[in-house]
């Protein structure tokens, strides 16, 4: 696989920060409402930003070079089931099923937004 345009690599930077805050901004909401009341709203926010920011880099930096056609399948694979696993390990005494299915839901809605607006509605996507 040949090495992006720089304009290409340039967009992609500009497009990680709005699409990180956008991917934020559908996730959180599911978060906070989704996981357990065990854990203090401020771990939901903690958890809304911090899971999206350890994996939104490597889904939309990494991925596309390393899986080709595959990408949509393995990063809507890959980005819940690393957050659940960071989820896991940093929150181990609120670790349970419901935590889990609120960040596969999550992820579920943020590719569902995505899928709309970069899609269906064509606004502005780098692929």
């Amino acid at each position: 696989m040949g090495s992006p345009a720089p304009e290409a690599r340039l967009s992609i930077w500009l497009q990680l920060p709005i699409g990180y805050l956008l991917s934020v901004m559908v996730e959180a909401p599911v978060l906070l409402f989704a996981l357990s009341p065990v854990h203090p709203r401020w771990r939901k926010w903690f958890a809304a930003f911090w899971l999206t920011g350890c994996s939104y880099p490597i889904v939309v930096l990494v991925l596309p070079a390393w899986t080709g056609n595959w990408y949509v399948p393995v990063a809507e694979t890959f980005a819940p089931l690393f957050e659940c696993l960071l989820f896991a390990a940093l929150f181990p005494q609120g670790r349970n099923r419901r935590d889990m299915a609120a960040i596969v839901a999550a992820n579920l809605a943020s590719f569902a937004w995505g899928e709309l607006l970069f899609g269906v509605l064509r606004i502005g996507a780098v692929r």
